[in-house]
């Protein structure tokens, strides 16, 4: 289960997706994630997943390597699912029990489903195609104009990055320490919801432990080689915009257009109400 969290890796490959600047990147994801909120019925829906569609084909990220990333979300979405299901009112569809299952809710709860999972793939592309370091240039580049309230960009964005890049790295930690414990006889899953509790307390404590060695280890090193951040730092290679970059703006642009159009305008002007 560990080993399926996908948001934090970096997937090498040589596509047109990796050699975008990585403020397009997040922009595109951004705006991505806006329309998913946008839109509210099917044919929004389909746009959208016909964009993530294309954008994972072209980034020639394995489809199967995203997909697996939703195994560590099944739990939430679930819940969520659940809750929109039976906790939203109007016209009753069945009831099961004391739970009154809506068309409403249905609608809701499926429209809330697709949303996770697509948010989180969206995110997934974003981190497999960016390398950490080009993660934090994209993001000192968008936050820059922050310094005019004396906002620390680049320290915000350098804590970003390290965190993002930390995830990995601690669940593989996590993963070893669970296949320790558990030789040692350590059981994790069996008993109620409070014995599984108190069973993660050999777990967390060596990971603590660990995390916080690596934080020290890894200061130690940027301090040795005398990091200093801020505006007198150069880059060995600095971002620059290039014609592919104003080409997936133009395209992103052009796919938020036809999400909100198609979405929105279209169906209220058709009559339609799916």
């Amino acid at each position: 289960m560990l080993r399926d969290i996908t948001i934090g890796q970096y997937y090498q490959s040589d596509s047109v997706i990796h050699k975008l600047d990585p403020r397009v990147k997040l922009i595109t994801t951004l705006v991505f994630i806006v329309s998913l909120f946008v839109v509210d019925n099917f044919i929004g829906y389909v746009i959208a997943a016909l964009f993530l569609a294309i954008v994972i084909k072209i980034s020639k990220v394995p489809f199967k390597f995203m997909v697996k990333g939703m195994k560590s979300i099944m739990v939430l979405l679930m819940i969520t699912v659940i809750f929109n299901l039976f906790l939203t009112p109007g016209e009753a569809l069945f009831t099961v029990w004391k739970l009154t299952i809506t068309k409403e809710g249905v609608r809701t709860a499926v429209f809330m489903a697709i949303r996770l999972t697509f948010l989180i793939i969206g995110s997934s592309v974003m981190t497999l195609t960016t390398t950490p370091n080009n993660l934090t240039d994209g993001l000192e580049k968008m936050l820059k104009p922050l310094k005019v309230i004396h906002v620390p960009v680049h320290e915000v964005a350098m804590m970003m990055a390290i965190a993002l890049r930390f995830i990995p790295i601690l669940l593989e930690e996590t993963d070893k320490i669970m296949k320790a414990q558990i030789a040692r006889g350590a059981d994790f899953e069996s008993g109620n919801l409070i014995k599984k509790a108190k069973s993660l307390v050999p777990l967390l404590v060596p990971l603590f432990i660990s995390a916080f060695r690596r934080a020290n280890d890894l200061a130690m090193a940027m301090e040795a080689r005398c990091y200093r951040g801020g505006d007198k730092r150069t880059k060995m290679k600095p971002i620059q915009y290039k014609k592919r970059d104003a080409l997936a703006y133009t395209i992103t642009a052009v796919y938020l257009a036809v999400c909100i159009i198609a979405g929105n305008i279209l169906p209220e002007i058709l009559g339609l109400g799916i």
